[in-house]
């Protein structure tokens, strides 16, 4: 596949975008696309902003961020909370690795699922609504929680083994592998992203060097709690790896920029 081919692939994994694919996808296709799952990330991101920032002209900012919430929901047909929610329903309600990867491939939502989808939602939008006494940080917050948690949760991938079978997957395919080439490309599209934060004065040195910080001890708690739990990782492992990133983000900018 072309480079355009595969950022096309990423964007139709990763959202509900109707991108019409030119031939047949294959496992190896899905793992060369995750080199473009930040810039998939970043799209939303900018998205997001520009509707946050339309909407605040004539609305209150609670309802703005409701209803932006709702359209990132839309956009990407709830695609990582629903990893999450799984996760916690197999964490919370699994004793055995065996019984929680039954548990994650079951469609239907459990107690635990729904609690931790509810406080996401909750923690995301009281985040945000602090955020909106400086509508310069809410943006920028907004593109730097969809980029860089998108790269925090796809570098997991290659560090703890898959451990679901396909055939026992509600989603399939998964990238199961990240060759230094991706993640190279995932690494510089995050590492961009923060410079031209740096270049419109909206962060300091500081500020991303301790946001790094910040997603790099987040990467590492996901990572031993998924060993510990599974001895490895799953494709809603990943979506809750990227959903914790996103509230650590916002937690830190609300720290940071307030």
């Amino acid at each position: 596949m072309r480079q355009l081919s595969l950022f096309k692939l990423a964007v139709v994994f990763l959202t509900r975008v109707p991108i019409k694919l030119s031939g047949p996808v294959s496992d190896e296709h899905i793992n060369r696309a995750t080199r473009y799952f930040a810039c998939v990330g970043l799209c939303i991101g900018v998205l997001m902003a520009l509707l946050l920032w339309a909407m605040s002209l004539f609305l209150p900012f609670g309802v703005v961020i409701v209803f932006t919430l709702g359209a990132s929901l839309l956009l990407t047909g709830a695609f990582h909370e629903d990893g999450f929610a799984d996760v916690w329903d197999g964490f919370g309600g699994g004793w055995s690795r065996q019984q929680k990867l039954d548990i994650m491939k079951d469609s239907r939502l459990g107690t635990y699922g729904s609690v931790a989808l509810l406080i996401l939602l909750l923690s995301k939008f009281q985040l945000m609504l602090a955020l909106s006494e400086n509508l310069s940080a809410l943006l920028c917050s907004v593109v730097l929680a969809q980029t860089l948690s998108r790269v925090s949760a796809t570098s997991l991938i290659g560090k703890l083994p898959y451990v679901q079978l396909d055939s026992q997957s509600k989603v399939k395919p998964i990238a199961k592998s990240l060759n230094a080439q991706c993640r190279t490309i995932l690494y510089v599209t995050g590492g961009v992203v923060l410079f031209l934060t740096y270049l419109l004065s909206l962060t300091s040195i500081w500020q991303i060097v301790t946001l790094i910080a910040t997603l790099w001890v987040t990467r590492g708690l996901c990572q031993l709690w998924f060993k510990h739990q599974l001895g490895g990782y799953t494709g809603d492992c990943l979506g809750a790896a990227q959903q914790v990133s996103e509230i650590a983000i916002y937690t830190y900018c609300v720290v940071s920029f307030l």
